[in-house]
């Protein structure tokens, strides 16, 4: 079996901050995976590799030969602004207005 990095305590306060609502199966499979992915990384990091290795975002060359080219920004608005703020629960002086998100100190 892994060992677990995420206990139930701390997954829980990370929901808390996240101010997301999971039922009990939803939290374990997200906790087991967050796991199985920190299990992963830390059977990365134990890979020796020697200093002279250099390091890469990527195991592909990629030049800026290859990137396709840009494209232009072309600001289009929506011709019904006011049809989509309109829709929002609480909107002010046509801007959107969202709940602050409750938190605690991040210690």
């Amino acid at each position: 079996m892994t060992q677990e990095h995420i206990t139930p305590e701390i997954f829980e306060k990370l929901v808390d901050l996240a101010a997301i609502a999971l039922d009990h199966t939803q939290s374990e499979y997200l906790r087991s995976e967050l796991n199985n992915q920190l299990t992963a990384i830390h059977e990365l990091m134990a890979i020796p590799l020697d200093d002279a290795t250099p390091v890469a975002l990527h195991g592909i060359k990629y030049d800026d030969q290859d990137k396709p080219p840009l494209r232009e920004d072309i600001w289009q608005p929506y011709p019904n602004a006011d049809a989509i703020i309109a829709q929002a629960p609480v909107s002010e002086d046509r801007y959107i207005v969202v709940p602050e998100i409750p938190h605690e100190g991040l210690a």
